[in-house]
């Protein structure tokens, strides 16, 4: 399987199908696996890349701290990019994904055709409110360090079969991914200048309220909220999730013609 080697951390990746590039972030415990089921309908029309953040799955777990950041996620998305050939691509991701997607954008607005942002918070401006965030991360960094893997076994339908090597990762990815230290990914939503939908589970109680702020904030932004879904909706109603994105990405594609990337 195909690994991209950022600065001795191997990242691991897949490519599916050929078309404008489409590139998809799993959430925060999760893997590339995540996405499974969409894989067919995604890659039919558009050029799929998926991948494990680093500490995740396949990918690398660097023992250095300062190794796992936003900063590094970003620049990895951008590697990923290149050796796809990618010079822009429709950027997308879930939770932890979704929250590095629009960082990615802040960072290159160029390189971005529109935005997928699924089951997703754009973060804290208030410093009260990401203190509390941030504690919660570290606890779960905490965690992950004493009682390793079997954490996941009471965690959600969709991370309790993830493939991990072991916890190490996961502990120092809540440290340094889950983390956050400012307030510059929400307060970049009302420049995004690119086609944005934002989809949640209707069940997915903690990111309503995120959701409709992103949706609000973004410029044209669309929203889907998907009934009896939850926190991992792609995997909850695979059907309605595909539904709700495919239609998105077939406007951008009209609205965008682009030559396809080999």
């Amino acid at each position: 399987m195909p690994k991209l080697s950022r600065d001795g951390v191997d990242i691991y990746y897949e490519v599916h199908g050929s078309g404008p590039p489409l590139i998809l972030t799993h959430g925060y415990s999760s893997t590339s696996a995540m996405w499974q089921g969409q894989i067919a309908a995604l890659s039919n029309h558009h050029k799929l890349v998926l991948w494990d953040m680093r500490g995740h799955g396949q990918s690398g777990y660097p023992a250095d701290p300062s190794a796992y950041s936003e900063a590094h996620t970003v620049a990895d998305i951008a590697a990923l990019l290149d050796t796809a050939g990618a010079d822009t691509a429709i950027v997308g991701g879930l939770s932890l994904g979704g929250y590095m997607s629009l960082a990615f954008y802040r960072a290159h607005p160029e390189r971005v055709r529109a935005l997928l942002i699924i089951d997703t918070g754009p973060g804290f401006k208030k410093d009260d409110a990401r203190e509390v965030w941030n504690k919660r991360a570290l606890d779960t960094g905490d965690r992950f360090e004493r009682e390793g893997l079997e954490v996941l076994k009471s965690a959600s339908r969709e991370r309790s079969s993830v493939t991990h090597r072991d916890a190490s990762g996961l502990a120092r990815a809540a440290r340094g991914m889950l983390t956050q230290r400012d307030a510059r990914v929400i307060e970049s939503l009302p420049h995004i200048q690119v086609p944005s939908l934002v989809v949640v589970g209707a069940d997915d109680t903690p990111f309503l309220a995120a959701s409709d702020y992103m949706a609000a904030k973004i410029p044209g932004a669309q929203k889907v909220v998907i009934p009896a879904a939850g926190h991992a909706v792609n995997i909850d109603q695979p059907q309605a999730f595909i539904d709700a994105v495919l239609p998105f990405l077939s406007g951008i594609d009209a609205k965008q013609p682009q030559k396809a990337a080999s």
